[in-house]
């Protein structure tokens, strides 16, 4: 794998506030983490993988799924479909699509993620009542993080 394509995923990486990253390029892949295992916070971490006969596990939706809070058990947690960045609302200084205590229909707008240029909207897949936002406007959001959680 070219240098260059590394070094530039290591800025990505630190300009971007995503905590790892991983990339496979025929049989090479490379995966550069801005934590080291043990959990020590400091400069990003590059790992490199030789052709590996399995595919590699993905640590950060694992990571994701362990931070969320504990939903209660009639509760319903939305997750982020991709990576991008969260907006609560269609357009800066407009009213969030969904607040705490918003009833939401199948359907619904809960809000836009912006990956790659393009704003996706993100429906609610449950009706309920949403009792929080487990997200700030205009944050970056992995695939799988939890974003809201419906009643």
């Amino acid at each position: 794998m070219d240098i260059r394509k590394v070094k530039k995923l290591i800025e990505l990486l630190e300009e971007s506030g995503i905590a790892e990253i991983e990339i496979k390029e025929g049989e090479e892949s490379v995966r550069i983490s801005r934590y080291p295992p043990g959990g020590a916070h400091g400069a990003p971490v590059m790992h490199y993988a030789a052709p590996v006969a399995a595919p590699m596990a993905a640590p950060v939706a694992a990571a994701a799924a362990v931070s969320a809070p504990v939903a209660a058990r009639n509760d319903h947690t939305v997750t982020a479909p991709m990576v991008g960045t969260y907006y609560s609302a269609a357009t800066p200084g407009a009213k969030a699509f969904v607040d705490i205590g918003s009833e939401v229909n199948v359907g619904d707008t809960l809000c836009i993620i912006e990956a790659m240029k393009m704003m996706n909207q993100i429906e609610s897949d449950k009706a309920g009542k949403v009792t929080a936002v487990l997200v700030k406007n205009g944050e970056p959001v992995e695939f799988g993080q939890p974003l809201f959680i419906i009643e």
